[in-house]
């Protein structure tokens, strides 16, 4: 799951899967580290919501997995919601939930096009861009830094820690990188509080210790970054390639977000499980300890359950049970309103090459347009609109 070629069509690879098993695949999420994937609808929401058969804790695994495997950052325990299970987890899930609900979604169109502004003038004058790396992902870095209240120069170094996490870092690096730029964000926070994620986590009454508030943010920043951006950069894409989405009677920027979280969702591979002793699982027995691996994916777009629905909603980009994502509300609003502010500013965008020849980056997890380079009118610069550096 890590070569190009799977990056590239990931979806004749599910097709190749299903003949050999309608819902289990055998796998390799990095060079001699064995998964099985789930690539069957009602096999992952059942194992979704059964925790005490599949906990997302991963300590017995990662033993025998050296510190120099790709995606051990990823897979790794981390005192977080994501890789714990029973009490653990639901107190570090409380604190989450906690901090992210009470973000005020009322402000979210305005933030949005402020920071959305300040991305365009920095092409807009070109009539040329590339929509991956000079709009989504700096758009969404700029709306996580401010959902957690992080200045500029820690989340530089929290972007480039990502990145290397994100793509497969033997080295440790982007770790390390990562986990010590949170650790300053915490200590910024202690001392300096305010409306913010970070500072929320800090008042919970879970009372959660500096290392615990890292870890809450390596979910909030790993969950959040790679799959928004990849979220709006791929709609993008959607919009710009499909005549439904153009002329008096198209189809809406929702729309196009709900099919593209349907049939491509940006994190493609995830919700990972450790069963604890073997497990009979659709005619297949699971080893114990050895990752279960959900394809979002493959499952959004099982044969099994085609044409059963009305509309998406039905997906499972945003997980299902008790390790659903808690924020896919805000994360829905920031790549509608990043989208709609590019297309209004820029109405006449589109792909500077064929779809067909748009390369994906290579990764087990994620489903990520190396760039989507478009061309465009130019046009002056918007009203000047500060950093989004400067609202901190």
């Amino acid at each position: 799951m890590w070569e190009e070629a799977f990056a590239n069509d990931p979806h004749e690879a599910y097709r190749e899967m299903r003949r050999v098993h309608p819902s289990l695949a055998s796998v390799e999420v990095s060079p001699g580290v064995p998964a099985t994937l789930v690539i069957g609808y009602r096999i992952a929401v059942d194992i979704g919501n059964d925790a005490a058969h599949f906990p997302a804790d991963p300590r017995v695994w990662e033993r025998d997995i050296p510190d120099s495997c790709p995606v051990k950052s990823m897979m790794q325990y981390r005192p977080n919601a994501l890789r714990s299970a029973g009490a653990e987890h639901r107190r570090y899930r409380d604190a989450s939930v906690y901090s992210i609900d009470r973000i005020n979604l009322y402000n979210l169109h305005e933030e949005i096009e402020t920071i959305a502004l300040w991305a365009v003038n920095e092409f807009c004058e070109l009539g040329y861009a590339d929509l991956v790396n000079q709009y989504a992902v700096p758009v969404t870095f700029a709306y996580l830094n401010r959902m957690v209240g992080c200045p500029a120069d820690i989340g530089d170094r929290v972007k480039q820690g990502m990145a290397l996490m994100f793509e497969g870092d033997p080295s440790g690096t982007g770790n390390a990188m990562f986990v010590s730029a949170l650790s300053d964000l915490v200590m910024l926070k202690q001392e300096e509080p305010g409306d913010d994620v970070t500072s929320r986590l800090i008042r919970h009454e879970a009372d959660l210790s500096p290392e615990e508030l890292v870890h809450q943010l390596v979910t909030i920043y790993g969950a959040g970054i790679e799959p928004l951006a990849n979220l709006i950069g791929n709609t993008l894409l959607l919009i710009m390639r499909d005549d439904r989405f153009h002329g008096n009677s198209a189809l809406t920027t929702s729309d196009a977000l709900n099919e593209l979280l349907f049939k491509d969702p940006p994190l493609a591979n995830f919700l990972i499980t450790y069963p604890p002793q073997p497990i009979l699982v659709d005619g297949v027995w699971l080893p114990a300890h050895q990752p279960v691996v959900t394809s979002l994916s493959a499952c959004n777009n099982d044969p099994a359950i085609a044409g059963e629905f009305t509309d998406n909603r039905s997906h499972l980009a945003w997980g299902t049970g008790p390790h659903a994502c808690p924020a896919q509300q805000v994360a829905f609003e920031v790549a509608k309103n990043a989208i709609d502010q590019l297309l209004d500013k820029l109405p006449d965008v589109r792909l500077a090459r064929p779809a067909d020849d748009l390369d994906y980056r290579p990764g087990p997890f994620h489903r990520s347009l190396a760039e989507l380079p478009v061309v465009f009118e130019p046009v002056r610069p918007f009203a000047p609109v500060p950093s989004p550096a400067g609202r901190f």
